[in-house]
């Protein structure tokens, strides 16, 4: 690892590992401080080798454009002195509004040298990206031109009239035309041909960047209904991306193919800036990542083309990957493959492994973490189930909490919530009201989810304490289901749940119960009705349900609270009895949660012969199934 004293036992295989790599002070193991070093050390390092290689169509004679590590240093001094010399400083925002092209790169990293950048969905409804550039206060938006994306560009134009902080756009594309969109409050530039008037070798700033300065606003799911926009360090991310260059040094030099949005954590750090800082090249996929036509089926073709020896993708990505056949690609120089953002089903990572003879690992982590909190490596696998043990230099405990104090800790192998602290954790969100319930005990994160530690350190996450719906790794928030549909002139009440998928992993569903049942004729037809209600109201499309469910009331507990286990049991049960009767089985179908073992269903046959049949029909569904032989 370059300027830092790599230890070439950074392998490490499980706590007691851990703590002895620990007694090397961090910083003099991750000697960066910022994003910007980062870039400029790799450069120093890798000179004219090929940073970033992007493919526009993925198709499998294309030939990338390739960007040196150079190149890519050139250009982020270019941005932050384009920035500097407009007027922009530490605490103004560059919203960044990008499919993954080269230029997103260019802009994410520069704008963090003067700036502070907004990274953004570009395939947001456009309330939701007024919403979270209103929050940052952005003053410069980097987004294409409309030529090149015509329905991104319809969104522009809203949101130019609604952000009142709006004073620049930096336009990306062939053909930009700026003087057809600047005004006497609004400037605009091409994006490439203002950077090529900026001095390329050094910075005109003297901003020294410290660690707890903010590097990035990242917008997350959120649990309030509207964006919550997380401040992460510059510090954060300069010590997940030494830490993945220190303890997979072993690995060496290697092309990454990479279809992960750079709006997106995980593609932005672990997937992007801690890569190129390790020296590897990142080939982009297309401006549309996995969403591009080509990407899947020429997938291995490219990495026997570019010598690919791991890449990172999600749980979905990894199902549609099994079914594409090989064909004549020789795959054997790749190793493994990263899982993340969602939990990975055991049949899937086994299928895809002996498909593919590769290790899959599934680690942990989210925006609040700089992306990752555990990651175990394919070396070193960890107990099924687990996600496996802490970075280093971080503390992580399980504890019962109340409101925001800790009423104890948990003892090894007990539930309770998954707590975390350490250099990489973010400095909160940028609306102090979402902070109320994030810390605990003052500076413990409280990450949300619950889980357990063994007696090896290894984390085991057992369930979310939050309420997301997790849809192939897109974060859903029950309540952009619910407040929509509660306003529909039938709907007494509506409670959103995710039904397991054996693709997505969770699909969102809604129960509603009626203000007048009795006038409801035909069930059906009122909640086909609410469905199409819910396509026109809903802002975010991938919460529109995919199923709705009229019930006669909503269950509660002895307390008179909305009980939603059971309506997630009720969902449950009816996917499971929906594979069943596709394989012609009858059987009584009856679900529920364990803290250890999640979403537990039991199947019950008349006939054990078909215990086989039924094994099959449910394989795929990301749950546990047991089975009752019935009289």
């Amino acid at each position: 690892m370059p300027n830092s004293t790599h230890n070439k036992n950074a392998m490490l295989s499980g706590l007691k590992d851990i703590q002895a790599y620990e007694s090397v002070p961090m910083r003099q193991r991750y000697p960066m401080e910022n994003t910007y070093e980062l870039i400029i050390d790799a450069a120093r390092n890798f000179g004219s080798d090929t940073a970033l290689a992007f493919m526009e169509t993925a198709q499998r004679d294309e030939e990338p454009l390739n960007i040196s590590f150079n190149e890519l240093a050139e250009r982020v001094h270019q941005c932050a002195n384009l920035l500097h010399n407009m007027g922009y400083g530490e605490t103004d925002t560059v919203s960044l509004l990008l499919p993954n092209v080269l230029e997103t790169h260019f802009a994410l990293w520069g704008s963090q040298v003067t700036a502070i950048a907004n990274p953004i969905n570009p395939l947001l409804e456009v309330s939701h990206i007024i919403e979270i550039m209103k929050e940052t206060k952005a003053k410069v938006l980097v987004t294409q031109v409309a030529a090149d994306n015509p329905q991104l560009w319809e969104k522009v134009e809203l949101l130019i009239a609604q952000v009142p902080s709006l004073e620049t756009i930096l336009l990306v594309g062939k053909d930009t035309q700026p003087e057809k969109y600047a005004t006497s409050t609004l400037k605009v530039l091409d994006f490439n041909a203002a950077l090529s008037e900026q001095v390329g070798t050094h910075l005109l700033s003297e901003r020294k960047i410290t660690e707890h300065d903010i590097a990035a606003y990242f917008h997350t799911g959120g649990t309030t209904g509207r964006p919550k926009v997380a401040k992460v360090t510059h510090g954060g991310i300069a010590f997940v991306s030494q830490n993945y260059a220190d303890r997979t040094a072993y690995k060496g030099r290697f092309a990454m193919l990479c279809g992960l949005p750079l709006f997106h954590i995980y593609g932005t750090v672990a997937a992007g800036i801690a890569t190129l800082f390790a020296g590897r090249t990142i080939v982009m996929m297309t401006a549309a990542g996995f969403r591009s036509p080509h990407v899947i089926p020429n997938w291995w073709h490219h990495v026997e083309r570019f010598k690919v020896k791991a890449f990172a993708v999600v749980p979905t990505i990894l199902n549609s990957l099994l079914q594409t056949p090989l064909g004549d690609s020789d795959i054997s120089v790749l190793e493994d493959v990263s899982s993340g953002a969602a939990p990975l089903q055991e049949s899937l990572k086994t299928n895809f492994e002996e498909t593919f003879k590769v290790s899959i690992t599934s680690g942990y982590g989210m925006t609040e973490s700089s992306s990752l909190l555990a990651r175990p490596l394919p070396e070193f696998p960890p107990p099924v189930g687990s996600v496996g043990t802490r970075f280093p230099y971080m503390e992580m405990k399980i504890a019962d909490v109340e409101g925001n104090t800790v009423r104890e800790e948990c003892a090894t192998g007990e539930v309770g919530s998954v707590l975390a602290r350490g250099p990489h954790i973010f400095a909160g969100y940028l609306n102090p009201d979402d902070d109320i319930k994030a810390w605990v005990d003052g500076d413990w994160f409280n990450t949300g989810d619950m889980g357990y530690l063994d007696e090896d350190g290894n984390l085991f996450l057992t369930g979310r304490s939050k309420d997301l719906i997790i849809r192939g790794g897109h974060n859903i928030d029950p309540s952009l289901i619910e407040e929509p549909l509660n306003k529909h002139p039938l709907v007494a009440m509506t409670i959103a749940v995710g039904q397991p998928d054996a693709y997505a992993g969770e699909l969102p569903v809604a129960f509603v119960t009626l203000m007048n049942p009795s006038a409801c004729d035909n069930k059906k037809d009122t909640e086909a009705e609410l469905i199409r209600y819910c396509q026109e109201h809903i802002s975010e499309r991938a919460a529109v349900p995919k199923r709705i469910e009229i019930i006669d009331q909503v269950p509660v507990t002895a307390v008179g609270k909305i009980f939603k286990p059971a309506l997630q049991n009720k969902a449950t049960e009816y996917v499971v009895q929906q594979c069943l009767h596709a394989a012609d089985i009858e059987a009584t179908v009856a679900a529920h949660q364990e803290a250890k073992r999640g979403h537990v269903v039991v199947i019950g046959l008349s006939r054990k012969a078909q215990q086989a049949q039924a094994k099959t029909a449910t394989a795929e569904l990301p749950l546990t199934i047991e089975f009752n032989e019935q009289a």
